[in-house]
């Protein structure tokens, strides 16, 4: 049975933030980079909270930015709401978030990697990391680091796809997110399956716990979808976005994204709910 096989010299596994932000800046080096997706529909998906920034996390953002990153780039283009946060306080404490458009913003992401010269999107699950001994007649010391696996020197050389595909490689980035093994919980329900009913990969846990990697699972929290109609606004607080709305890119012209913005609703639980 013939199957696929491929050379490149980076290979991401997973396309949110992280993965993105990794594939473009690999690329953007001249590397000849692949990004792997469950799905190139779930490209930059924000199935939480879909919002940019925030408190720490708009430093952060604006020094991807500074880095030549693309996600302050592409907030500017299709975010609702923009608001500076802690403005009360110092300036050292000023954090920026922009509410997402989520639709709008993974479609965006995705043009820029598909529009991105040395990258290459791969729908596919990745299931093994492919690894030989570092004292093996096909290391070449020059490619890369080492790694210790098992207390056995490795380097690894690609990755194994589920379909059965080998992608050859220098360097693999891990960027797999909430994806692995995943299980959404709705009160004490439990769902096996990805975000956003997205599949989960359920095959590259297996392979980084024989390679002696340590797993522990990150739990994420997202806002009830609900249908506007539903809400009795009246008992809720109105929160504008700024009058003077700042970019999050320093490359983003000031002037174009001065927009009509999405209102957000302040509300609060009681007892009864």
């Amino acid at each position: 049975m013939n199957t696929l096989e491929e050379y490149t010299d980076v290979l991401v596994v997973g396309a949110g933030h992280a993965g993105c932000e990794a594939a473009l800046a690999c690329a953007r080096l001249g590397l000849e980079t692949a990004i792997f997706t469950v799905s190139v529909d779930s490209i930059a998906l924000m199935p939480c909270n879909p919002n940019i920034g925030g408190s720490s996390k708009g430093h952060l953002v604006r020094e991807i930015d500074a880095l030549g990153g693309q996600m302050g780039i592409n907030i500017d283009k299709t975010f609702i709401q923009s608001k500076m946060l802690n403005k009360s306080k110092g300036p050292a404490v000023h954090s920026l978030r922009a509410q997402a458009d989520k639709v709008n913003y993974s479609m965006e992401m995705r043009k820029t990697l598909q529009n991105t010269e040395h990258l290459t999107i791969r729908q596919a699950e990745v299931a093994e990391i492919i690894t030989v001994p570092a004292n093996s007649a096909a290391v070449e010391k020059k490619d890369g680091q080492m790694v210790e696996i098992n207390g056995e020197l490795q380097k690894i050389t690609g990755v194994k796809t589920v379909s059965g595909g080998v992608y050859h490689c220098k360097a693999v980035v891990l960027c797999t997110g909430t994806y692995l093994r995943a299980r959404c919980l709705t009160g004490e329900m439990i769902t096996y399956t990805g975000p956003n009913g997205l599949m989960a990969a359920n095959h590259l846990t297996d392979a980084l716990k024989a390679h002696g990697i340590e797993m522990q699972r990150f739990k994420t929290g997202t806002p009830a979808r609900v249908d506007r109609r539903s809400i009795d606004f009246s008992k809720m607080q109105e929160q504008f976005g700024d009058e003077r709305v700042v970019p999050f890119s320093f490359t983003t012209d000031p002037e174009s994204v001065q927009i009509d913005q999405a209102s957000c609703w302040l509300t609060y639980t009681n007892e009864n709910t």
